[in-house]
């Protein structure tokens, strides 16, 4: 038996500079490394310089056919744009190259169907593959008709049931009501949590920052880490036990990134609300990304779109070990620190921060317990901190520190 090997994907990428201060360069680094991830070779570049983007074909009619040739001379099986393409440029770009024409939206999609692993995961995914279709359907009526393999042809795309309106509505409309199970489940569990008076902290930050190492290096949790973009999808939560004895709740969240689909956020609107909930937010930076800067102005933006404001922010200037780490600073964060997650560099300090902020969240109390009301005392040591008892005749002297929703309880 003949055994057929996967078709390696060729690629060019397209970028187009409409204003001096667009780095597209970091962009298509960043587009190709995304490429990579999806498991294709970028084989070449072309960059533009426009006013605009064409509205019709994304590059202008000579740079059209600088890609054409290209394409033919790298013997590539397809191009990629840097920006999210319309229906009528991505038609059109296609019938003039001649070949496969994918955007950025396409193959951040592709890498999240090949990661989803959980049920909930898998539908978010589907959801948002189906959103971006539904509005192309004219310009992929042909390209999906087509077998095939390779980028943006995981999940549901290949499907014939698809490629029609109302069937892709009614597709839609039975995610949707999965979903809202999902989010229900979700919901308990925060009520839950909040009911077990224990304080949340959410891990966000860039992609490959170093988010699920941390959670990792603190909880002894088994989260897949790779150096790769959107190594995890899915959020975990795990107990993280202080030293004082204290614990909180981590959450690691599914990465952000430039030019995030907002399909993407849309569907994965539940799972990112994980930082809307939690007490604290802990922002990852990859100090050794030369474009960590713009990576912190990205999730703040994002943070802003998912109404996270007011929060206390931990920012976390991680991969301290790793050559080139630049010294940075986060204005907008409370409290900034260096770490390594990987080495375990700065995390007793972390650790001290984490006791200072939920101390600073209890409220002190000096009294003494008739032996009748003993009770109270298992109370406290549940939800707060004891710091001494001592047993005399009148009752239980106890130093301790309470969370204020348990405090009438006790007093």
């Amino acid at each position: 038996m003949e055994e057929l090997g996967r078709l390696e994907e060729r690629v060019i990428l397209i970028g187009v500079q409409t204003a001096a201060e667009d780095n597209v360069l970091d962009s298509l680094d960043e587009l190709e490394e995304l490429a990579e991830t999806a498991g294709a070779v970028t084989v070449g570049r072309i960059i533009q310089n426009r006013e605009a983007v064409h509205p019709g074909t994304y590059i202008g009619k000579g740079k059209i056919e600088e890609v054409r040739s290209l394409v033919y001379a790298m013997d590539a099986t397809g191009v990629i744009c840097d920006d999210e393409l319309s229906p009528a440029q991505l038609n059109n770009l296609e019938r003039e190259l001649d070949c496969k024409v994918m955007d950025r939206t396409l193959l951040i999609l592709d890498i999240f169907a090949a990661r989803a692993v959980t049920s909930e995961g898998k539908i978010q995914v589907e959801l948002a593959q189906l959103r971006y279709r539904s509005a192309r359907l004219v310009g992929l009526r042909e390209s999906l008709s087509r077998l095939g393999g390779g980028i943006g042809t995981r999940g549901p795309g290949e499907k014939k049931l698809e490629t029609d309106r109302r069937l892709i509505r009614t597709r839609i409309s039975a995610l949707k009501q999965d979903l809202a199970q999902v989010e229900k489940h979700r919901e308990l569990l925060r009520t839950g949590r909040a009911r077990g008076k224990v304080k949340t902290a959410a891990i966000v930050g860039y992609t490959n920052a170093g988010k699920s190492t941390l959670l990792n290096k603190l909880t002894g949790a088994s989260v897949l880490s790779e150096d790769k973009l959107f190594a995890t999808l899915d959020p975990t939560t795990r107990i993280l036990n202080l030293k004082d004895g204290q614990q909180i709740l981590l959450t690691d969240t599914v990465g952000f990134i430039n030019k995030l689909p907002h399909h993407l956020v849309e569907a994965f609107k539940s799972t990112l609300e994980e930082a809307k909930y939690a007490d604290y937010i802990i922002h990852v930076v990859d100090a050794s990304n030369p474009q960590a800067e713009m990576q912190i102005h990205v999730v703040y933006e994002t943070l802003k779109e998912l109404g996270v404001l007011g929060k206390k922010i931990i920012t976390l200037f991680n991969k301290q070990d790793a050559p080139g780490a630049a010294v940075l600073r986060d204005f907008k964060s409370d409290y900034s620190l260096k770490i390594s997650a990987r080495t375990g560099e700065g995390l007793d300090t972390l650790n001290d921060l984490l006791e200072k902020l939920l101390t600073e969240e209890l409220i002190y109390v000096e009294r003494v317990f008739p032996y009748q009301e003993a009770g109270k005392i298992q109370l406290i040591r549940e939800f707060g901190q004891l710091i001494s008892e001592e047993y005399t005749e009148s009752g239980i002297a106890v130093k301790a520190r309470v969370p204020r929703e348990i405090y009438p309880q006790v007093v």
